[in-house]
């Protein structure tokens, strides 16, 4: 099999969201500690913060995945870079979306960041749906330049 030729920007992309996994892995930690009630929380704040860590886990292995089907279908230009960004930030908005807004002793609602849980639901339907699109149109009308 053939390597794969990736741009320096899909490769370092690349490995910062594998290097971030480890975090994903601490907070597997935390949850033990919530679900073994080491630490205090209440059922709302169980149940962001299972959210929470099983959003961040998901999403980026979506962002790896969305990355090379980028990568493999030469998009370019501002289509590229929201296909190629919209999963991974919303990787990081709608986790801490999920745990920032649970925060507080006894708390049974979210707070006012749960904001980032819209963001980050934005940010995911834009890299979707522009990679989708892209995927979709013919590749002689990509754009020749970009990422």
């Amino acid at each position: 099999m053939a390597a794969i030729p990736l741009s320096l920007a899909t490769r370092r992309l690349a490995g910062i969201l594998l290097l971030s996994i480890v975090g994903v892995e601490f907070g597997g930690r935390f949850m033990l500690t919530v679900v073994t009630r080491e630490t205090e929380a209440t059922e709302f704040q169980q149940s962001f913060f299972r959210a929470g860590h099983a959003h961040a886990g998901v999403f980026l292995v979506l962002s790896l995945v969305c990355l090379l089907w980028a990568e493999f279908a030469g998009i370019r230009g501002v289509l590229g870079w929201i296909g190629r960004l919209g999963v991974p930030v919303a990787a990081i908005l709608l986790p801490s979306g999920f745990f920032l807004s649970a925060l507080g002793s006894g708390a049974t609602g979210p707070n006012g960041l749960v904001v980032l849980l819209y963001l980050g639901g934005l940010s995911l339907a834009a890299g979707v749906v522009s990679l989708g699109i892209s995927l979709l149109r013919p590749a002689d009308k990509l754009a020749p330049t970009g990422s």
